[in-house]
């Protein structure tokens, strides 16, 4: 079913502040040089790559995806797409712990002071330095 002018302004409306922005830069990014925009893809692709490796290493994977996604989806619409559908998982997960009950917010900081605690103690018992030196 087509959009009409009407239905597609009112899809920007429900967008997220970000996804707007989004359409404003991908504007200006156009008016740069081919080569410009080759690099900037190219450093996207590798801001992403390097963020999909952080779920496996240690690093914050869950900021730097949506960051490289960012990048491409000036030049690639697949890569707006999947930087829409993280930010709506964002969006979602952040009203879940809003709407959290008192019970369960405190059962989840009991259990991070748990897993520190574990580790910690693990890490006395079996001699294993906390912080590495080199």
């Amino acid at each position: 079913m087509p959009f009409s002018a009407d239905t597609y302004a009112v899809e920007e409306k429900r967008k997220h502040p970000l996804m707007a922005n989004l359409a404003d830069r991908r504007d200006r990014h156009r008016e740069r040089s081919r080569l410009y925009r080759i690099a900037f893809a190219a450093a996207g692709i590798t801001v992403t790559a390097a963020g999909v490796i952080m779920f496996v290493t240690p690093g914050p994977a869950l900021v730097v995806i949506p960051i490289g996604l960012a990048m491409l989806a000036l030049e690639f619409a697949w890569a707006e797409r999947l930087l829409e559908r993280a930010v709506e998982r964002a969006e979602a997960a952040k009203q879940s712990a809003v709407e959290a009950s008192r019970l369960e917010k405190i059962v989840s900081v009991l259990a991070i002071v748990t897993g520190t605690a574990a580790f910690v103690a693990a890490a006395i018992l079996w001699d294993i330095p906390l912080i590495p030196y080199f």
